[in-house]
């Protein structure tokens, strides 16, 4: 599968981080890596300075000639992990005003899988608004929430459990948490 992963300025960088480690750990993907310079800065303070962001490749968010800009070269999904307001905001009103967008416009258009990661607490009615338009545009909402019943005892586990619950969506297998009525 070719996937996109985008990081965007809002707190949980951790989250797409994973995703991308576990994608990338599994050779059999093609795996797109899309940072924010926000999320850049969010990374510095979250998990340091020197991180690592596995990918096959990296795209800067201003190459709007890099081939995930079209149409004709889309990838099979997308990811945005996590997303922050304003990235939410541009995709539920078109703004395609850089790569990261321009990409989910692309999987819109073409009825692929986009999910979206919105990470703002409390929410705002902007907000809400915006995750509306974003799901009747055909985004795939997948916040952050925590489940209790794997039992956490981490933030990897619960990490973990957010990046399960996207490889869930794209149909990949996966052992990062106990499911339902699973034994653990």
């Amino acid at each position: 599968m070719e996937i996109v992963v985008a990081i965007t300025g809002a707190s949980g960088v951790v989250i797409g981080l994973r995703l991308l480690e576990v994608l990338t750990e599994q050779a059999r993907h093609t795996v797109h890596a899309l940072v924010s310079a926000a999320a850049r800065a969010v990374m510095a303070q979250e998990v340091g300075p020197e991180v690592a962001v596995p990918a096959t490749f990296h795209w800067d968010v201003a190459d709007l000639n890099a081939p995930i800009a079209s149409s004709s070269r889309a990838p099979q999904a997308m990811v945005i992990a996590p997303c922050s307001m304003k990235t939410l905001s541009a995709i539920a009103h078109g703004y395609a005003s850089d790569l990261i967008v321009r990409t989910a416009e692309i999987m819109l258009r073409l009825g692929r899988p986009l999910i979206l990661m919105p990470r703002e607490t409390p929410l705002s009615l902007p907000a809400i608004e915006n995750m509306r338009l974003a799901k009747l545009a055909g985004a795939i909402l997948l916040p952050p929430m925590v489940a209790y019943y794997p039992r956490p005892q981490t933030v990897g586990e619960m990490t973990d459990f957010f990046v399960g619950k996207v490889l869930d969506i794209l149909g990949l297998e996966h052992r990062l948490y106990r499911r339902w009525g699973e034994e653990g």
